[in-house]
């Protein structure tokens, strides 16, 4: 890893940092930025987050994933924590906190709202963040690309009824646009980008020159993109410290134990370390565009919803680089199917 990959925790805390500081010392950029939306997408994310995707996706060599369909236990882990475990989990902590451990602290109709921010991230696994997460831990980038399309496409006919059926609301209503224009921003376009520059380079060698010049864009992507959600919260964060607080533990419960159910389960059934972090990381991470956009649609963008899904971003980012860190420490335990599996 390179000193700014190393250092990584640190360059997101800074970005935290300006980001609530520009939301609050400059409320019209924020305002500007908030404005470019189209179909409930903020383009100026949108192009970041393309930023961050394209690195990984140049390395995606679509004639490598006819060999997925030879290991196919990561992709059953995905979907069965994604899909069976993770959303009920997530509105059950949810309950449990708001409604018996912070009961005395919270106003029941906040914590309403609280619980449904959270039941929304927790029926959104990653989309595109998981990409630099799969790179951080050396994933294997087409089985990667493999999970999230097949999550994309789960999410297009469960993500309604899921969170309908958590949230107790019939009439729920779901960005479709939303959906559709985030999985062709985020997968297709970057992905056909990726095809075209690898036909381009030709040779395995000039790819793999072409991806450590373009590498640090994916980082730098991210430190954008985290600068952006935070400013458009940014007087929020500082208003309601002692609320982000409560909001955050169900979803650092939610999120660790996400990843060792993930985890274990692919150590248990001997899928390789390549597939095994990103299988992990995609439950444990949150497609939390969605999240925040669906809050919004439902509840308004001043609503203790909204507030949760910017707070599980808040908690996601370190998180997730800490767990990056663990897979990475325990990648010599995978070492022998690793190499049994090349």
């Amino acid at each position: 890893m390179s000193i700014f990959e190393r250092y990584l925790t640190l360059w997101i805390a800074l970005a935290m940092a300006g980001g609530v500081f520009i939301g609050t010392a400059a409320p019209f950029l924020v305002e500007t930025i908030a404005a470019a939306e189209v179909a409930s997408v903020n383009l100026v994310v949108a192009v970041l987050i393309w930023v961050m995707v394209y690195p990984m996706m140049v390395g995606v060599d679509l004639g490598s994933l006819k060999k997925v369909a030879k290991q196919p236990k990561g992709l059953v882990i995905t979907l069965f924590v994604n899909w069976l475990i993770k959303p009920f989990t997530m509105a059950a902590l949810g309950v449990l906190f708001f409604e018996v451990v912070f009961a005395d602290l919270i106003a029941p109709e906040d914590a309403q709202q609280y619980i449904a921010g959270l039941i929304l991230l927790g029926a959104a696994p990653c989309t595109a963040m998981v990409f630099v997460w799969s790179q951080l831990t050396r994933g294997d980038e087409s089985y990667t690309l493999l999970q999230v399309s097949v999550n994309d496409i789960v999410m297009v006919f469960a993500f309604a009824p899921i969170v309908a059926f958590l949230l107790g609301v019939t009439n729920i209503t779901v960005p479709w646009e939303t959906l559709v224009l985030s999985v062709v921003l985020f997968v297709a376009l970057p992905l056909a980008a990726g095809v075209l520059t690898r036909k381009w380079l030709a040779t395995e060698a000039r790819i793999e020159a072409f991806r450590d010049r373009i590498k640090p864009a994916s980082i730098v992507g991210l430190i954008a993109t985290v600068v952006i959600l935070f400013g458009l919260q940014g007087q929020v964060l500082l208003d309601r410290p002692q609320i982000i607080a409560l909001i955050a533990v169900p979803i650092l419960i939610q999120s660790y134990s996400i990843f060792a159910v993930a985890y274990a389960a692919a150590f248990i059934c001997r899928v390789p370390h390549r597939i095994a972090a990103p299988c992990a990381l995609i439950g444990t991470s949150n497609f939390f565009e969605l999240a925040v956009a669906v809050a919004i649609s439902l509840f308004g963008l001043n609503s203790g919803a909204a507030l949760a899904t910017v707070v599980g971003v808040l908690v996601e980012v370190p998180v997730m680089l800490s767990l990056v860190a663990f897979a990475n420490r325990t990648r010599d335990r995978f070492g022998v199917r690793d190499a049994a599996s090349d």
